[in-house]
């Protein structure tokens, strides 16, 4: 019978076949544990990747409490330095408030004045004007003179029985009321008939002055007189200037006269 290593064949082969499995499994379990084992380090790897985004994790979660902790500071701040403006802005309502009041009395007070200025400039006028009428009267040779001969001031009184004669008590009211009188024979018309000035003054001749002038004068007319409107005074605007041009109404303005000849001429005809 055939040996091998002191065995014989059939056992050799049953211990080769054996010998042969167990190798097979130690090389299947060689496997298992090399995939274990590379298993296990791509496991350890991916628990330090795990792990250091953790680490990033918490530090990013530190930053943002940090971020957090100064906003909420900030908003305290702002909610402080807000109640500050809020009662700033209180305070500021509240002057506001008093200077709006202390506002409304000074107007008040200057409507007032205003008031008490514009009477008082109404009563300046009306007292400049009313002397101004006197110095016409007491100086009428002087700004007449030059202009009449046998120059005389009258009041409508001393003509009341001519002039009631052919004049409503309307008329006659209203020509009473005229700043002067004056009569005379034009200086330089020696063959003239006498003539008669309806005299408006006022400090500042205006185009009612001239309308008056013009009416009172049409009444005289009306009476027989051959009656020349007239206006006096320091200055005139320019509408009265206008109507006086137009209409052709003697004009004194502060010791000159304007527009003589041509008024004298309207009446004579």
């Amino acid at each position: 019978m055939e040996q091998y290593y002191g065995m014989t064949a059939e056992l050799y082969r049953a211990v080769t076949a054996l010998v042969d499995d167990r190798m097979k499994e130690i090389r299947v379990v060689r496997r298992d544990f090399d995939r274990l084992v590379r298993a296990q380090a791509r496991t350890e790897a991916r628990v330090e990747e795990l792990a250091a985004a953790q680490a990033r994790t918490e530090r990013r979660l530190e930053e943002l409490a940090v971020a957090q902790a100064r906003t909420e500071a900030r908003v305290e701040e702002l909610a402080v330095a807000q109640a500050r403006t809020e009662e700033r802005l209180t305070r500021l309502e509240a002057t506001v408030e008093r200077l709006a009041e202390a506002q409304a009395r000074t107007e008040a007070q200057l409507q007032d004045l205003i008031k008490v200025v514009g009477v008082m400039q109404n009563t300046l006028a009306a007292v400049k004007g009313r002397q101004l009428e006197l110095t016409y009267q007491q100086k009428a040779g002087a700004y007449f003179g030059p202009l009449l001969r046998r120059m005389r001031v009258l009041s409508p009184i001393e003509i009341e029985d001519d002039l009631e004669t052919h004049l409503s008590p309307e008329e006659f009211r209203d020509l009473l009321a005229v700043d002067l009188l004056v009569s005379g024979q034009p200086r330089y018309l020696a063959e003239a008939p006498q003539v008669w000035l309806a005299v408006e003054v006022s400090v500042i001749v205006d185009r009612y002055d001239v309308e008056r002038a013009r009416r009172r004068a049409t009444s005289l007319q009306r009476a027989g007189l051959l009656a020349i409107p007239t206006v006096a005074g320091e200055d005139a605007t320019l509408g009265a200037k206008e109507e006086a041009e137009t209409h052709k109404v003697l004009m004194l303005q502060d010791g000159r006269t304007f527009f003589w000849d041509e008024a004298l001429a309207e009446v004579l005809g």
